[in-house]
């Protein structure tokens, strides 16, 4: 698969890595695996989401805010990888973090956007396990927070 011209055809564009905002590096490589940091729904250097979901953030921005959280990864991951995709064996496992109103119990729903896209442009090799849990605050205040595990040659 031609991870480049799937990102090119769905007008995708991974954005520059950007340094992380506390003491911490963006991906740790232990032997096959590769740790990203949860990602911040952060597009054009501003964050896409801010507040509780559903009172303050719809599900559906919620959902897509957890998508851009999935390109800042793979933007990661191209950089780890040296731009050489073929490294890339699969993606292992999701963990998502939604700021939540205490009644919301769709979790899953948000953690969707980061999923599905990930389907989308990487095929069978997008398919993993996953994890998405509320939370009464998220780091700058983001809707959504996701981290990710990949496996990589």
């Amino acid at each position: 698969m031609d991870i480049e011209a799937k990102l090119n055809e769905m007008g995708l564009v991974l954005p520059e890595v950007t340094a992380p905002i506390a003491a911490y590096v963006p991906a740790v490589r232990s032997g096959n695996l590769l740790f990203v940091a949860g990602q911040l729904p952060v597009r054009g250097g501003k964050l896409l989401a801010t507040g509780k979901v559903p009172s303050q953030v719809s599900v559906e921005n919620a959902k897509e805010a957890a998508g851009q959280c999935a390109i800042n990864a793979l933007a990661i991951v191209k950089q780890e990888l040296g731009g050489d995709w073929s490294r890339l064996v699969r993606v292992v496992r999701v963990g998502a973090f939604v700021q939540s109103d205490d009644s919301f119990i769709e979790q899953a729903t948000v953690a969707n956007g980061a999923s599905e896209l990930l389907l989308a442009i990487l095929g069978d090799i997008g398919r993993h396990a996953r994890l998405s849990v509320g939370t009464n605050s998220l780091p700058r205040g983001a809707s959504v927070e996701v981290e990710f595990i990949f496996e990589i040659r």
